[in-house]
């Protein structure tokens, strides 16, 4: 059996925590551990093997964060270019295996509290699943939810389980306040269970064109096997060729095949900051627990601050959520406003829009870098680079870059030249000249890098050689 992770996302209801580069399901908010890693571990103990679509530039720390949680069974990546929804990411997995294989579809980015009655309502999915349904997963509302689908039950098959009668957008408040009164509906979890051929059957009747035109990507892609991982990259015009819908409108609304089970799992989509607020430790009044706060007089408030103290006099039911490059103030209960300033930024300047998709620290294939310094004439970044790993062969249009080691052995190459240097010693990269910086040892390597010119941006990257498959200079 198979748990299919669905891992895209884009990183705007939580920013400035999460960013396009780095989204919401990796980022460390419960026990210093992401709800990617929550969802890995609450499945490694059910589930066969893995398997992860997601965006080819997250792949690397998927793979970082399920080996950083001690998972080691067997794993497939479907790494997509651009993302086309949950129908066709669905779909190409589907292609990768027989048809009469269980696929357990999951959100990465959902907390899970109740996990034994999780695994029985898992348990009884798959058992249904094995008889030719797709089943979903409804969860018993506690509340009149704006933000959530909703699916309602109709025929009782047996306890718990119901033939699913018809799926509900996101209602206005009034009618989510009746559907929670009826008895009758269930919130859309996002979660499925089917034979992958059952689903690419009924795919295939009810949207031919998704099909046809994921079943020609799939076929088209390239694949490469490393260590216990096969990865599968689908090419940009292909991916952009299938039509974009999601799984509810493509197939699960139209098919007349579809079971619920009902699901009472601790469920929650930390979708907003008021919904991780519900589900932080807090202290005697109603703060989240944070060794950085300190407060006077204040109460109910959401504090997310790694590194500077915040201090809060007099403040009750606010959001303060403190980054290196940016401070987020709200009101509990307007956190869904935050997707509004991203959509703000992405209008904005460069150095704006940069905010929308990075942090200060980034993390790369090969280690992370951390901008320490930016101004219109200069910029500094301290760059790490893991043992055994490499930068891209490149070279930059706009930029020089002068790079000092202060940690580690580094091979440098600059042109056709490589150069052997140890801390404190440095070496000057001209615009324009190609180069390449190679931790060939067992310890971090860690420089400093100033770059000088008229444009800084990660788009003046030319790469000529690349280890890890991202697009080169033809």
């Amino acid at each position: 059996m198979i748990n299919l992770i669905l891992c895209g996302g884009s990183g705007t209801r939580l920013w400035p925590l999460s960013r396009q580069a780095f989204p919401k399901q990796f980022v460390k908010l419960i026990n210093n551990r992401s709800l990617f890693q929550e969802t890995v571990t609450r499945n490694d103990v059910i589930f066969d093997k893995f398997c992860i679509v997601t965006n080819r530039d997250h792949y690397f720390i998927a793979e970082h964060q399920m080996e950083e949680a001690g998972i080691t069974k067997d794993r497939l990546f479907i790494l997509e270019p651009v993302g086309r929804n949950t129908a066709p990411a669905i779909a190409l997995a589907c292609f990768s295996y027989d048809p009469e294989q269980i696929i357990f579809v999951t959100p990465s980015d959902h907390l899970i509290k109740n996990t034994t009655s999780y695994t029985e309502r898992v348990k009884t999915a798959i058992d249904s699943a094995e008889k030719g349904k797709l089943v979903t997963f409804g969860i018993k509302p506690e509340y009149p939810e704006t933000g959530y689908g909703y699916i309602e039950a109709g025929e009782v098959i047996s306890d718990s389980l119901f033939n699913a009668k018809s799926f509900r957008e996101k209602p206005d408040f009034a009618t989510a306040g009746k559907y929670v009164d009826s008895g009758n509906y269930y919130w859309n979890s996002g979660m499925f269970v089917f034979k992958a051929g059952v689903f690419l059957e009924e795919l295939k009747k009810y949207s031919p064109a998704i099909y046809e035109k994921s079943l020609y990507a799939y076929n088209q892609a390239s694949k490469e096997k490393d260590k216990n991982a096969v990865r599968i990259s689908i090419s940009e015009k292909n991916m952009k060729d299938i039509p974009s819908d999601s799984i509810d409108y493509a197939v699960m609304e139209k098919s007349e095949n579809v079971y619920i089970v009902a699901s009472q799992i601790g469920w929650t989509d930390l979708g907003s900051y008021d919904a991780i607020y519900d589900i932080m430790e807090k202290d005697e009044h109603g703060n989240s627990k944070n060794e950085n706060l300190i407060q006077i007089k204040s109460n109910n408030n959401l504090v997310i601050s790694d590194d500077r103290k915040l201090v809060l006099i007099g403040i009750d039911d606010l959001i303060v959520v403190d980054t290196d490059d940016a401070v987020l103030i709200a009101r509990k209960g307007f956190s869904q406003g935050v997707k509004d300033v991203v959509t703000m930024l992405q209008k904005g300047t460069a150095p704006e829009k940069e905010m929308t998709v990075l942090h200060t620290t980034v993390h790369r294939p090969w280690g992370t870098y951390t901008i320490l310094d930016d101004s219109d004439r200069y910029k500094v970044k301290e760059i790490t680079v893991k043992p055994g790993k490499r930068l891209s062969l490149q070279k930059h249009t706009r930029r020089s870059e002068y790079w000092v080691v202060v940690k580690g052995d580094a091979v440098i190459q600059v042109g056709d030249i490589e150069y052997k240097k140890k801390a404190g010693e440095s070496v000057f990269i001209p615009s324009g000249e190609k180069h390449r910086l190679t931790n060939s040892g067992s310890c971090p390597v860690v420089i400093i890098e100033t770059q000088t010119g008229d444009y800084f941006g990660e788009d003046d990257i030319i790469r000529i050689e690349d280890d890890f498959n991202r697009a080169v200079e033809k």
